[in-house]
C-alpha cells in the first residue's frame, strides 16, 4: 500500500478490520464456500463494527470516511477470498446511488439500514438478452397513479438473493429515441408486490457470492421510489461506472499479490530432484516475471486511487487498470496453478479456488472488450 495516501489512522483501521476478518471471515469462509452463501449474520457484525459504508455522512449514522477507508476493506475482504465481492458492491457500488442521487427522504429512509447492516443493496442491470448494450434492455416501468408497473427480468445480480433493495435498471419510455434516454432507475424493496427471485445460479468460482435471476411480473414500486428523475438513468450509471471499475480493479490487484504470495511458500517448501523447487531457474524466472506484473500493477493503481480521491476525471486509466489488472491477475492465476504442480488442481489448496474466481473478474463491469473500446474512443480512435 502506496504511503501517498495512507495516514496512521487508515494503518489503525486496516489492523481492526483485519482483526475482525481473522475472528468472523477466515474460519469460516471455507464452510460459506460449501454452504453456498455467506450468511445474513455477518453483514450484520460488518454493521456493528463500522464496515459498512463508513464514507456515509454522520447525520445518516456513517463516519464521513475518505475513500481510502474503502480501499482497505476491499483489498482485506479480498485476502479473505473474492466471494466476499459482495460486500464492496453494496459499499461502493449501490449505496452511492442512494446517496448521490436520493432526496432527502430517501437517504433517511434507507441509508442507516445500509450502515447497520439491516438493509442489503444489489444493483440489476444485466438481463438474459442485455449485457454490456444497457440500451437493450427490456424491463419497463409503466406510471399507473402513484406507482410504476414493473415488468421484466434480470440476471447475474450479486447480492440477489440476499437484497433487501435493489437499484432496477428499467425503461420508463420505451419509445424514446436515442433508447438510452428512456432509462431510469427504481428502487424495488424486498417485499414488493409482483417482485420474486428466479434461482441462485450455479457458477464456476465465487461459490459462496450469491448471484441470482430477479423477476418482475406487474410489480408495483411507489413513484417514491424512483431515484433521481425519469429518463437520466443512464446519465447516472456513467456517473458511477469509475468507482466501480476501479473496486474490481483493486480486487484483482489483491489477488494477484495473493496467489503470488501463496506460490512463493509453497516453493520454497515443496520438494523435488533433492532441493526446494524455487531453486530451479525456470521457477525463479517465473516468480520474477509475476512480481515485476504485479509491482507495476500496484503502482499504476495507486496513482489511480489518487486521481480518483482527488475528483479527477480518470474514466480512461479507470478502463486501463480494470482490463490489465484483471488480464494480469488471470495469467498469474494459471502460472501459480502450474508451480503448485498436481496440488494445485486439488481443492485443499487456496491456489485451486484462487484460479476459479478470478476469470469474471474480466467480464463484469465493463468486459475487457468494452474497455478497450472506451480507451480506444478517449484517444480519439
Amino acid at each position: 500500500m502506496a504511503g501517498r495516501y495512507m495516514q496512521e489512522e487508515h494503518k489503525i483501521f486496516r489492523d481492526a478490520f483485519r482483526k475482525f476478518l481473522e475472528k468472523e471471515a477466515y474460519p469460516y469462509y471455507n464452510m460459506w464456500e460449501k454452504d453456498g452463501i455467506i450468511p445474513r449474520e455477518f453483514w450484520a457484525k460488518l454493521g456493528e463494527n463500522g464496515f459498512l459504508c463508513p464514507w456515509i455522512d454522520e447525520r445518516y449514522g456513517g463516519l464521513n470516511a475518505d475513500f481510502v477507508y474503502e480501499v482497505i476493506i476491499n483489498e482485506e475482504l479480498e485476502r479473505v477470498g473474492s466471494s466476499l465481492i459482495g460486500v464492496g458492491l453494496h459499499n461502493d457500488i449501490v449505496v452511492p446511488y442512494l446517496d448521490t442521487f436520493g432526496t432527502e427522504e430517501q437517504k433517511e429512509r434507507w441509508l442507516p439500514g445500509c450502515i447497520s447492516g439491516e438493509l442489503i443493496t444489489a444493483i440489476a442491470m444485466t438481463e438474459p438478452g442485455a449485457g454490456s448494450d444497457l440500451a437493450g434492455i427490456r424491463t419497463t416501468a409503466v406510471r399507473d397513479g402513484e406507482h410504476y408497473i414493473l415488468n421484466g427480468e434480470k440476471t447475474f445480480i450479486t447480492n440477489g438473493i440476499h437484497a433487501d433493495l435493489v437499484v432496477v435498471v428499467c425503461k420508463t419510455d420505451p419509445a424514446a429515441k436515442p433508447a438510452y434516454k428512456g432509462i431510469s432507475l427504481l428502487v424495488v424493496d424486498r417485499n414488493t408486490p409482483g417482485f420474486s427471485r428466479g434461482k441462485k445460479l450455479d457458477k464456476v468460482g465465487l461459490r459462496s457470492q450469491d448471484t441470482a435471476e430477479l423477476i418482475f411480473e406487474d410489480a408495483r414500486v411507489p413513484v417514491q421510489n424512483l431515484l433521481g428523475e425519469e429518463g437520466r438513468g443512464f446519465y447516472y450509471l456513467m456517473d458511477k461506472l469509475q468507482q466501480e471499475r476501479l473496486v474490481v480493479a483493486i480486487a484483482a490487484q489483491v489477488a494477484a499479490e495473493e496467489m503470488l504470495k501463496l506460490t512463493m511458500e509453497y516453493v520454497q517448501n515443496r520438494k523435488a530432484f533433492g532441493q526446494s523447487i524455487g531453486s530451479f531457474q525456470n521457477t525463479r524466472f517465473k516468480i520474477a516475471e509475476m512480481a515485476t506484473q504485479i509491482e507495476i500493477g500496484r503502482t499504476f493503481l495507486d496513482d489511480l486511487i489518487v486521481n480518483h480521491m482527488e475528483g479527477k476525471e480518470a474514466v480512461t486509466q479507470v478502463s486501463m487498470a480494470k482490463w490489465w489488472l484483471t488480464d494480469m491477475a488471470k495469467q498469474v492465476a494459471s502460472e501459480c496453478m502450474q508451480l503448485h504442480g498436481g496440488y494445485g488442481y486439488m481443492e485443499e489448496y487456496e491456489i485451486a479456488r484462487r484460479y476459479r474466481d478470478i476469470p469474471v473478474a474480466a467480464i463484469y463491469a465493463g468486459t475487457t472488450e468494452i474497455m478497450k473500446t472506451i480507451i480506444a474512443k478517449n484517444l480519439g480512435l
